[in-house]
Formats: structure tokens, sequence, C-alpha cells
């Protein structure tokens, strides 16, 4: 079966702490909490998020073969992800800790255990006549930017959180990828659109900005884009970066539609993803 899209990257399974107030109590040595373990980090929500908007989806990533691994593989089956490029990590499933203020605040920890050095086995094959490959960070992913050039498949990567172009270990996925996602928690938003848009002149550049909305930066020039009013609840910022990525890029690349619907899926994506307390089993479809 021919893919629509690859994810290339990391997925695991999250535990979401939800506090009561906006910070630990660090004058308490208990504190009472909501603990939630559900299928995340950004290679569990991109594969679902395009699997679940109705794509021939697959996943190149490792997992381990343990509880994780299992509830990974078992979530991935519901949707019918291609897990052909799914292999073993002998250090175990990738896990995360996210410490979530009662005011939307948030505070990750990742544990990257062992698997910067892993060589996925069947890269080649998955990646033959698929029209999207959507990267996530993993160190490992970076082999793999040749030869999503050489299936002839569209590239974008998802800088996350970026504080420095010049950080050495962003520099290949910025220089191979033709569509770049960045969050702009850590800069100005369209000082960081231009900069990368000076490093990689014929890309696209897309900034989430958090409540503001998005930005798009391209050859035609930089544009914001305000988020939308919704009445939906805001409960969970987790992964709404993944889904503006996911929205825009189906939109863009699958579908071929112009920028401005390509935001329109995206924040609605996003928007969605918010409104999801630590789940990704209802992303959004459209």
């Amino acid at each position: 079966m021919t893919l629509d899209v690859v994810v290339v990257g990391n997925a695991g399974v999250d535990t979401n702490v939800y506090l009561a107030g906006a910070d630990v109590d660090w004058s308490r040595e208990s504190n009472f909490t909501e603990n939630r373990d559900y299928v995340g980090q950004a290679g569990g929500y991109a594969a679902r998020g395009y699997a679940q908007l109705g794509y021939r989806t697959g996943f190149i990533g490792s997992l381990g073969d343990d509880p994780a691994g299992g509830m990974v593989r078992a979530a991935f089956a519901r949707d019918g992800i291609d897990q052909r490029g799914v292999f073993n990590d002998p250090s175990g499933t990738a896990r995360s800790v996210n410490i979530m203020g009662s005011d939307g605040s948030r505070k990750n920890f990742y544990d990257g255990r062992g698997h910067l050095d892993l060589d996925p086995p069947r890269a080649t094959e998955i990646l033959a006549g698929v029209q999207l490959v959507h990267m996530n960070l993993a160190n490992w992913a970076r082999h793999l930017i040749p030869g999503a050039h050489a299936a002839g498949a569209t590239v974008a990567c998802d800088l996350q959180d970026v504080a420095d172009l010049d950080d050495p270990y962003r520099r290949a996925f910025v220089d191979g990828a033709h569509y770049l996602f960045a969050s702009a928690a850590n800069s100005k938003g369209e000082e960081l659109a231009r900069a990368l848009m000076r490093r990689r002149p014929d890309a696209t550049v897309v900034i989430g900005l958090g409540a503001r909305g998005c930005a798009v930066a391209d050859a035609d020039g930089y544009e914001e884009f305000p988020a939308p009013p919704s009445d939906l609840p805001l409960v969970d910022t987790n992964g709404a970066g993944d889904s503006l990525a996911v929205g825009f890029l189906s939109a863009r690349v699958l579908d071929g539609l112009p920028v401005v619907a390509a935001v329109a899926r995206g924040q609605a994506a996003a928007r969605w993803c918010c409104a999801q307390r630590a789940s990704t089993d209802h992303l959004y479809r459209g």
C-alpha cells in the first residue's frame, strides 16, 4: 500500500500531572494531583492526527517491548496506522511527564533514554512513493532526510521551541525540510520566521504564536493569522503545535489547498486539540 504521509520520530506514553494550583506547593511533601497516562509525544500526536483525518498514514519510530509500547501499538492499530516502520528500542518506550498548572501553564520532562542512535531498518521501503514525510527531532531521523528526498517526498520538520538557529542539533532538519514549523515560545515570531527564511529562502515557515494564532513566511512575505474565536474549553495545550502542523500540511501538501485554507485547518486542529484532556483518541477530524 502506498502511503499518503509517513511520520518519523518519537511516540510514547505521556503522564500529565494536573495540579490543583498554578505551581507545585514545595512547602508540602505530598501534593494531591490528577495523573493521566496517554499515547502522546510529537510522533504520537502527528501520526494519530493524520490517521484520524482519514489519510493513509505510516509511522517510523522506536517502541520498547513493554506495556507502554503495547499501549502505543494498540492505539496505532485502532487508527489503522501502518506500523511496518516500528522497530525495537532496547531501552524501552519513550516517556514524558508533563506538569500542568491550573492556569494553563506546563513544564515538560522527557525521558529520552537510549534511542538517540537507533537505525530504522525498513525506512527506504516505507518511504517509497509517499507524498509527505513529517519529521520530528529524533536524532536518528536526520539520517532519513536524504532518503525522503530521493523518494520524491515533500519533507516537513517541526523544530519545536527553537531558541538558537545555529543549534547544531537542528541544522540538518532546517537545511533538509521544505516546510518548517516552530514555536515562538522562546523568541519573537517574526524575527524567528525571517531568520529561518534567510537560511531557507525556498522553504515555507509556519510559526505557532500561542493564543495569538500563527504566522506564515514564504517567498511572498510574512503574514500573521489571528486565532479564530472558539467556544471550546482550553484544558491542555500539549500537542497543539503538532496539530497545527498536521492540519496545515494535510491541507497544503496532501490536498493542494491555498495557504489561507491550510492555516484555517491547522488552527482548527490545534484549537480542538487544546480541548482534549490528556488524550489523542479524539483529535480533529475536519
